[in-house]
């Protein structure tokens, strides 16, 4: 970044604005990463996990904002608390996991805080003259909620989460899905050889589905007129009906039964690594996040949700659909990585019709790097 200067910066964003991409060096130059660790993952919101898991005083989970430990806690008082989950002693993490206590004690040397990230002991402090116990609480993160869902954002500063979500909660109700009966299935941690980005620029465009999602593409149609794809703010979404022949039944391979309450698959994107996920039929809903792992390397999990009268067996069926899907995607993402990698190529050339989304999203990542 520092070696480009003012004015490639300002080049750059002429180009970007053409519809060139970000240069490879953005995806595989540590300094880069750097950067993003400062400039994006400290000061923004990410997803962390269900508010059920804190629905009770005491109740705890430890998560990860990008490359910052948080820890988001129920205190004895009610209120929803998020602390940076280091020890102002020696930087252990104070909480691991999630379960509810009384107080949260770092497993190093048993310094331990209150509930409101207060430090109440640090065993042979007595001894120490002017010990500055008040200046030593646990730092403290935003912490809200979208439904069930609980977010959190490093930095005090920044404005609140629903700025971020603008008009997203309304888009998601008009699917007629109802986020309050969802219930909870399962968690599944998953592992990309890729940027971040390259992982999300895919997710945010299905040019390359007629091509590369067979199953998807025979359930949904993917035509260029008919795949809805919109940017607002700090969010983007993609939208997609039903083909008739997978109503109908009429598909080679139906994947499962598209019927139900949610009459189209809705993908939306929140700034800067948060994807949802509503596929069409009965009530669901995963919710991924997408965490870099150094340069080239990403660590995500998904968090899954059905309604409570959706069969096993269907909920077992879709699953299986999104992970075919996902496994397509990551080849797809992983070959980017290794073309990016060998430095050859330096910028690529949008379609701005068809990959508008990305185009937004690499904006967003050229105004919080560049400034």
């Amino acid at each position: 970044m520092a070696e480009e200067g003012a004015s490639g910066l300002a080049r750059l964003a002429e180009e970007l604005a053409r519809g060139y991409t970000l240069p490879a060096g953005w995806y595989t130059d540590p300094a880069v990463l750097r950067l993003e660790r400062e400039q994006v993952f400290a000061r923004t919101w990410q997803y962390a996990g269900r508010a059920e898991q804190v629905a009770e005083p005491g109740d705890y989970f430890a998560f990860r904002a990008g490359h910052v430990p948080v820890v988001v806690a129920r205190g004895h008082d009610g209120a929803l608390n998020g602390f940076v989950n280091v020890c102002r002693h020696r930087g252990h993490e104070v909480a691991s996991g999630a379960g509810n206590r009384q107080s949260l004690q770092c497993p190093y040397h048993a310094w331990t805080y209150g509930l409101d990230g207060c430090l109440r002991n640090a065993p042979r402090a007595d001894r120490e003259p002017d010990f500055p116990k008040g200046e030593l609480s646990l730092l403290p993160v935003q912490v809200d909620t979208w439904g069930p869902f609980v977010f959190v954002n490093p930095d005090l500063q920044a404005g609140p989460l629903g700025d971020v979500l603008g008009g997203l909660p309304e888009l998601v109700a008009a699917s007629g899905l109802d986020l309050g009966a969802l219930r909870f299935r399962e968690r599944r941690e998953w592992t990309l050889e890729a940027n971040w980005k390259v992982g999300i620029e895919n997710y945010l465009e299905c040019y390359h589905c007629p091509v590369a999602h067979p199953g998807f593409s025979a359930l949904l149609d993917v035509g260029e007129d008919a795949y809805a794809i919109s940017a607002s703010g700090w969010f983007s979404s993609q939208r997609a009906s039903v083909r008739p022949s997978a109503l109908d039944g009429n598909g080679k391979d139906d994947a499962f039964d598209p019927h139900g309450e949610i009459a189209e698959a809705q993908y939306h994107f929140i700034w800067p690594n948060v994807t949802i996920n509503i596929s069409p039929g009965r009530p669901n809903l995963s919710i991924d996040v997408w965490i870099p792992d150094g340069i080239e390397r990403t660590l995500g999990f998904s968090d899954q949700f059905f309604g409570p009268d959706v069969p096993e067996e269907l909920q077992l069926e879709m699953i299986a659909f999104d992970r075919q899907v996902g496994a397509e995607d990551d080849a797809l993402v992983e070959s980017v990585q290794r073309g990016l990698t060998s430095g050859m190529v330096e910028q690529g050339r949008l379609l701005l019709g068809s990959e508008k989304l990305i185009h937004h999203f690499q904006g967003l990542v050229f105004q919080a790097l560049a400034g």
